[in-house]
């Protein structure tokens, strides 16, 4: 026993100077992060980006689909360039682990988890406040850019807040009616804007904004006044099938040089600006299972990442953040066991899979006709699978919960088979047509881009926001 205690007692204490020195050691390594550390540097421009539903497999897809296939190296994206770390999305345990697009950004916004459906409210509804509403308390500018509707849950979490995403209407009336927070707004949403009951682009306009409802307009923005466009009904049309298939880098570029000038026309303090952008529709091209839209919308956010990256090599004192609310779909690359992924037929499509669908329902299906409308040539078989679909309409799954409910039984299937024939020729594979509660990549660069390095909850990202702001 005697020989036993000494030992013990030495034991002890090299636990405890061990403890001791980790205590140490973990401590500095936090200070590194302390604001106080960063306060007298923080970024003038602040620019978040969101792609809705862009889960792992969407970044890593878009990598194949952009590979150069004449190289023998996989060629890396602008998403490679700048891949940080992953992010947890799970909202409040009230709504258990798989979140919503409103419940997450309300926690990439606020810093505070909520529950599904929630717009800016914690679980008790009650207001929280968000990082675009903070930076534009500290003067800076802020825009919003969006390819959904502007009263979509991912902005409108950031703008105003609503026990649930679903009051498009009161949504729209808060824009307005609770004090306007952003000096740029830019997406879809003539439906909410002008009503019967209310014309909200009117009241912008008496407001003293500049209002625009085409895309030409963009390049010819005053710099003397806030702006409101609005380019479509509701969300844009899908990538695919819009007049610039890279409208999101379009209007990014205009907004980012817009939000500059207004600020000199000011002659207010040049305090710079916040943004979100989000690229909406990757979202409901995974809820649709449609590889061909998603690689489509992917293109465009990695356009206006691409323009971003020339903005921020020009103002250093700019920082980009860019990550995922959660990932929709359950996309797979390779499917059935088959192990490969060909993206070469995404690579020719020029509509998208609804286009095509209509197309067919409301035209003669012959090869010629058929393989205008895919940009390729189709064999036999799907041809005649396209043919009896048209002639004997079957639903199989449940549809594109974005899909207009007023198409016809003969074009869901249709558009049904195209996304088929598509997966097949791809070998995508989907497991949902909602969401899941992977973890997503985080993206960021310029200044104290590294903050955002490693694992982190979506509320981290938003807290370290505040921080950079000056909070």
């Amino acid at each position: 026993m005697k020989l036993l205690l000494p030992a013990l007692a030495l034991s002890l204490l090299t636990v405890s100077c061990i403890n001791a020195v980790s205590s140490q050691s973990t401590t500095v390594k936090k200070e590194v992060t302390k604001p106080a550390d960063i306060s007298n540097s923080l970024p003038r421009n602040v620019i978040m980006v969101i792609g809705d539903g862009m889960g792992p497999a969407y970044t890593s897809a878009y990598r194949y689909f952009k590979d150069n296939p004449n190289t023998k190296a996989v060629e890396e994206t602008v998403f490679d360039r700048h891949l940080t770390g992953l992010s947890s999305t799970y909202p409040d345990s009230i709504s258990g682990i798989v979140t919503d697009s409103a419940a997450s950004a309300t926690a990439l916004a606020t810093g505070v988890k909520s529950y599904n459906g929630a717009i800016g409210v914690d679980v008790n509804k009650q207001v929280v406040q968000t990082v675009l509403e903070w930076a534009k308390l500290q003067g800076k500018k802020t825009g919003v850019v969006v390819t959904s509707q502007i009263n979509h849950a991912t902005p409108a979490s950031y703008l105003v807040h609503n026990e649930h995403r679903g009051n498009y209407n009161a949504i729209a009336d808060s824009y307005f009616d609770d004090g306007i927070k952003a000096d740029l707004f830019f997406g879809g949403g003539w439906k909410y804007f002008i009503r019967e009951d209310r014309n909200l682009v009117e009241e912008f306009k008496q407001s003293g904004f500049y209002y625009l409802d085409n895309y030409q307009d963009l390049a010819s923005l005053p710099n003397d006044k806030p702006v409101l466009g609005l380019f479509a009904d509701v969300g844009l049309p899908w990538a695919l099938d819009d007049t610039n298939k890279h409208r999101l880098s379009a209007m990014t570029k205009a907004a980012v040089h817009h939000l500059i000038n207004i600020q000199s026309h000011d002659n207010a303090p040049d305090n710079g600006f916040f943004m979100l952008i989000e690229g909406s529709q990757i979202d409901w091209a995974g809820h649709g299972n449609d590889i061909s839209g998603a690689m489509a919308e992917m293109d465009d956010l990695a356009k206006a990442l691409e323009y971003l990256e020339h903005f921020v090599e020009h103002h250093p004192d700019t920082l980009v953040i860019v990550t995922a609310d959660h990932s929709t779909g359950g996309f797979t690359l390779a499917a059935n066991g088959k192990y490969e992924w060909q993206a070469e037929t995404l690579r020719t499509m020029q509509h998208s899979v609804h286009y095509i669908a209509k197309k067919l329902a409301t035209n003669e299906i012959n090869a010629n006709y058929a393989e205008s409308l895919f940009n390729f040539e189709l064999t036999q078989d799907e041809l005649n699978t396209i043919i009896k679909t048209k002639t004997k309409p079957q639903l199989k799954n449940s549809m594109n919960i974005y899909q207009n409910k007023d198409t016809s039984s003969i074009e869901l299937a249709l558009l049904e088979q195209v996304k088929i024939l598509i997966d097949n020729r791809t070998n995508s594979g989907w497991t949902s047509g909602g969401h899941t509660a992977i973890d997503v990549p985080v993206f960021a660069f310029g200044k104290h881009s590294k903050l955002f390095n490693g694992l982190q909850d979506n509320t981290d990202i938003a807290k370290k926001i505040f921080t950079l702001l000056g909070k």
